[in-house]
This record gives structure tokens, C-alpha cells and sequence, in this order.
């Protein structure tokens, strides 16, 4: 009889204990929730420049531009944004790293409040150009850091660049926190000591008695510190205490079908960093390089194309190439064609940034200004057969028509190999 109660107690405890195990097996999966060092392909010990490297690589991989239709291409996005948004900060990837993703949407505990995440094409932004500015650092108490400056930087963009879009590279050298000391200066964590003078307040109190029963009491920064309350005794033998170093890095400028010249690109916290201050943006100024045929005008295309006499008496069919050289722009007259005239091909101008349609169109117009090319001699048989086709012509006789004429045409014609000129 002991014995069977003996069992029974066994028997009870391991049901107990293996209760305990699969309810704790079942908090940690639901704690654990994604895997995010799995969905950027990085160790759990990986550096943040080797999370923005991966999150950089694979964020183009994937971006919903790259992969119309795709929905998993699209999910992904979403997740890679998500998880660089959490491993790039210090302060979730901690919580994360203990709590799991439920530790994150409390914020670690209770009472913390739930933690969204940011659009993912505003974190794309970042990396490949926009203008979203937000704190990406978490919400820890504390006084803010003051923001570092922006760095301005010029890159020229061809037309074809601005038509089509593009991904450029753009080599930056940039001031970077030192990784071995983390920005303190010191060679280990124990080489840092509080300052002895300020107590490690930073700041020093002289007092000075003016006369009895008054004290004059004024507070100035610490000079021995310098203001940190902190003092090295062992500077970091890779910064040599600076908490800096120079570092290269690429930053890929994505510019968008329709964009103009004179856009800006923002980088935000791409700038020099420093421990004691947040880094600035990166903003990249686009500047448009000339075209050799086309001139832009808000979203439509403008160029000048000259024509033979002929042509302009009698009408033409002739081509030229699109800023992509992948269509051919037909152009056509039947009439007489006066120098100056404009022809308007709606839709064959640069796309628009927002597709919002004009005209039922998703791009803007191209005009076209004709230019007359005058022969340089006429021989005086032919002068004779002009004389007699003209006498027939009809002409439009107005003086103002004329004077408009000679206006628009002059210091416009196509130069031939030499131009003639009367001497007197």
C-alpha cells in the first residue's frame, strides 16, 4: 500500500513538472514571436554596421518597385523593415533580445505601452533618399543629445537619369564612434574614473564672501573634466582617446522617374557622428547636367529642330530620338511651316513623379520650335524659276506679321559650313 502511494506521488510529480515545462516551452515561443536576426540573415552578436549593411542589401532586393505584383516580395519588405528597426536600436534590440517581440509590444514590462512600427518606406528612405525625419533611437528618459550638422553634398544627374530613374553610389567618408570603446576614449570600461575635482557634476562651485553674512556663490564648467564628470586614465589605444575615427561608407541616392534637378535627397543620421551629439543628415543636392537636344521645363520637354526651306514650304516627315533612345518622336507638316512655329506632342514629354494623369496622360508634353536652314547661293536659273513660283504664292502681307517673323528667326537659323555675309 506504501509503495502504491509512493507511485502515485512520482507519478503526480512528473505530471506536475511536465505541465510546468510545456507551459514554459509555450511562453517562450509566444514571446519569442519573429525572428528578426533570422529575416536580416545576421548573428545575434552582429555589429549595426553589419545590420544596416544586410538590411541595405536586402531592403533592394525586395522594395515593391523591384517586384510589381509580388505580395511576398512586398510582406518581406515589411519584415526587414521591421527588423532593422529593432536591431538598429540599442534600446529595443535589449528588450528584444530578453522578451522576445510580446517584450517589445510592452515595452518590456508592464505599464510600458505598446511600440508601433514606423512605414517602411520611410526607414527606406533613409538608406536610399526622402525626406522623413523621425527619432528612430526609442523614447529613453533623459535629455535629448543636441543634433550634429547636415552635410550638403552636389551630384549631377544626367536627363536619361531623370526620365528613366536610377540607383547611384555615392562614396562618403565620414567621422564614425569609435566600435572598440564605444566612444568613451578609455581602453576598458575600468580606465574611466569620476572626476575628483567636480565629484563628477561636471561643473565646479566657487564661492566668494562678499562681507559678513554674504556669500557669493557661482558655478563654472569643470576644467579639469572639461564638463564630463568623468576623467580616462587609459586612453583607447585605436581612437587614441579621440572617441572617433574616419570610416568610408556608400550611400545609394534612388532617384524616382519625374524627379527634377534641384530636388534634395536627405540621409537622415548618415552625417559625422560624435558620442556627444546625434548625427545629421546627408543631403544630396540633385543638379541636372545639360542635354544635348532637350531642355526641361517643369514636366515637359523642349528642343529646337532645324528645317530646310524646302521643308518649310512644301511640309516633312522626319524623326528624332527620345532622351531614351528606345522610341523614335514622329514629326510631321503638311502646310508651310514659319520659323519660330512650336508643334505640341502632348504625352511625349517626362513622366510624372505622382501619375496623377493630364489629359489622360502619365506624362507631360514635348514642344518643338522649327528653325528654317536658308541655302547659301541660289544659281541664277533656279532664281528665275523662284521668281516665277512666287509670283503665285499667296503672301500674308502684314507688316506686323513680317516684323514677328524676322524677330523670332533672327540669330536662330542653322549654321551652315559658312556663313555668308554681304560686304559693302
Amino acid at each position: 500500500m506504501l509503495l502504491y502511494r509512493g507511485h502515485c506521488r512520482l507519478l503526480r510529480a512528473a505530471l506536475v513538472a511536465l505541465y510546468i515545462c510545456v507551459l514554459c516551452f509555450g511562453i517562450v515561443g509566444a514571446a519569442a514571436g519573429k525572428d528578426y536576426y533570422s529575416i536580416l540573415g545576421v548573428s545575434r552578436d552582429a555589429s549595426q554596421q553589419d545590420i544596416k549593411r544586410q538590411y541595405k542589401t536586402l531592403s533592394r532586393k525586395h522594395h515593391p518597385d523591384k517586384n510589381p505584383g509580388d505580395e511576398r516580395a512586398h510582406e518581406r519588405f515589411i519584415e526587414l523593415a521591421e527588423a532593422y528597426e529593432v536591431l538598429s536600436d540599442d534600446e529595443k534590440r535589449e528588450i528584444y533580445n530578453r522578451y522576445g517581440e510580446e517584450g517589445l509590444k510592452n515595452q518590456g514590462g508592464p505599464g510600458g505601452g505598446g511600440a508601433g512600427f514606423h512605414d517602411p518606406f520611410d526607414i527606406f528612405a533613409q538608406f536610399f533618399g526622402g525626406h522623413v525625419r523621425f527619432d528612430r533611437r526609442g523614447s529613453g528618459s533623459g535629455r535629448a543629445k543636441p543634433r550634429g550638422p547636415d552635410v550638403h553634398v552636389r551630384v549631377p544627374v544626367t536627363l536619361l537619369e531623370l526620365y528613366t530613374g536610377a540607383e547611384i553610389e555615392v562614396d562618403i567618408s565620414k567621422q564614425a564612434i569609435c566600435p572598440h570603446c564605444d566612444g568613451s576614449g578609455a581602453a576598458t570600461p575600468d580606465d574611466i574614473e569620476t572626476c575628483g575635482v567636480c565629484g563628477g557634476s561636471g561643473v565646479r562651485v566657487v564661492k566668494h564672501i562678499l562681507g559678513p553674512g554674504i556669500v557669493q556663490q557661482m558655478q563654472s564648467t569643470c576644467d579639469e573634466c572639461g564638463g564630463k564628470g568623468k576623467k580616462v586614465s587609459k586612453p583607447c589605444p585605436h581612437c587614441k582617446g579621440s572617441r572617433v575615427y574616419r570610416e568610408a561608407d556608400v550611400l545609394t541616392i534612388r532617384i524616382e522617374p519625374g524627379m527634377q534637378g534641384g530636388e534634395e535627397l536627405s540621409f537622415e543620421g548618415e552625417a559625422d557622428q560624435h558620442p556627444d551629439h546625434e548625427p545629421g543628415s546627408v543631403v544630396f543636392h540633385l543638379q541636372q547636367r545639360p542635354h544635348s537636344t532637350f531642355t526641361r521645363q517643369g514636366n515637359d520637354l523642349h528642343a529646337d529642330v532645324t528645317i530646310t526651306l524646302l521643308d518649310a514650304l512644301v511640309g516633312f516627315n522626319k524623326t528624332i530620338p527620345h532622351v531614351d533612345h528606345k522610341i523614335a518622336i514622329e514629326l510631321s507638316r503638311a502646310g508651310v511651316t514659319p520659323p519660330g512655329h512650336i508643334q505640341i506632342l502632348t504625352g511625349k514629354g517626362m513622366p510624372l513623379r505622382q501619375h496623377a494623369a493630364v489629359s489622360g496622360s502619365a506624362f507631360g508634353d514635348m514642344h518643338i520650335t522649327y528653325w528654317i536652314q536658308f541655302p547659301k547661293t541660289v544659281e541664277a536659273a533656279a532664281k528665275m524659276e523662284l521668281v516665277n513660283i512666287f509670283d503665285s504664292v499667296a503672301w500674308d502681307g502684314s507688316d506686323a506679321a513680317s516684323r514677328q517673323s524676322a524677330r523670332n528667326h533672327r540669330g536662330k537659323q542653322a549654321p551652315s559650313e559658312s556663313l555668308a555675309h554681304d560686304e559693302l
